[in-house]
């Protein structure tokens, strides 16, 4: 069982080393870390870090959907 202190850090871990190819495991694997935590005040320490993966997935989402200068989608 993980304490709340090392539930913040695997999140931090995860935000730092995720990618455009791991991103959904990753908050998949985030938001299982949040939801376990017991406090709303332990929730807060992990936000900025989950809203930040969030805007990754969204960012990285809306690129891929993005046509090239050619009207390709970029792959």
């Amino acid at each position: 069982m993980l304490t709340a202190d090392e539930k913040v850090a695997e999140i931090r871990r995860l935000y730092f080393r995720t990618t455009r190819h791991t991103i959904q495991q990753d908050l998949d694997r985030a938001l299982g870390l949040l939801k376990s935590m017991n406090s709303e005040d332990e929730r807060e320490r992990a936000t900025v870090y989950m809203e930040g993966l969030a805007q990754m997935r969204a960012d990285w989402a809306r690129s891929q959907k993005r046509p090239n200068s050619r009207g390709k989608r970029r792959t």
